[in-house]
């Protein structure tokens, strides 16, 4: 005898626990100096959300990208995405811990705008970047990466709390066993 499914009381936890992460990645996509894209050696010309240094050795040359337009958008959807997220992390752990439908939809709601937000933003970057620069091979890294995470985590999320109302009496415990039985 097993018994079939997921174990609902667990996202009481888990879910909350991913919303963390997509904080901490978010932190660290937005508080990075250098990572979000690099010239093919890593050796010449790198940049961030914030800045966009070019050099060799020693000798760095830093422009602040916030001089453009793009840029200071990119920088405000990106942090008005993390303090949604936030206050989703906040309004998540009261949904769970009292099983309230109503703040689990909401709290879908709030991560679906932070999913737009930093899509936008993440879309943007790249294409305006690429603007400014006109030779050489550039990659986008690990803190470029960092924001893709937070923001396909807080959609996963996003579904999972769409979804979970439908399994209040789960999350509750109130829910009859169904246990699958095979015969041999």
């Amino acid at each position: 005898m097993f018994r079939c499914g997921i174990a609902y009381p667990r996202c009481k936890w888990i879910v909350p626990l991913l919303l963390l992460f997509a904080i901490i990645f978010d932190i660290i996509a937005i508080a990075a100096t250098s990572g979000w894209v690099e010239d093919k050696d890593a050796k010449s010309d790198y940049a961030s959300m914030w800045d966009h240094c070019r050099g060799r050795n020693d000798n760095w040359e830093c422009k602040s990208l916030m001089e453009n337009s793009w840029a200071q958008a990119v920088a405000a959807l990106m942090i008005i995405g993390l303090l949604i997220l936030i206050v989703a992390f906040i309004v998540s752990i009261l949904a769970m811990c009292t099983v309230n439908v109503g703040l689990m939809i909401f709290t879908g709601g709030l991560l679906i705008l932070v999913v737009i937000l930093q899509i936008i933003a993440l879309i943007i970057y790249p294409v305006k970047f690429n603007e400014l620069i006109f030779e050489g091979d550039y990659f986008y890294t690990w803190a470029y990466g960092f924001g893709w995470g937070a923001t396909i985590l807080s959609l996963g999320c996003a579904i999972l709390f769409c979804c979970l109302p439908q399994y209040e009496d789960e999350l509750n415990d109130n829910a009859k066993i169904k246990y699958f039985y095979s015969s041999s």
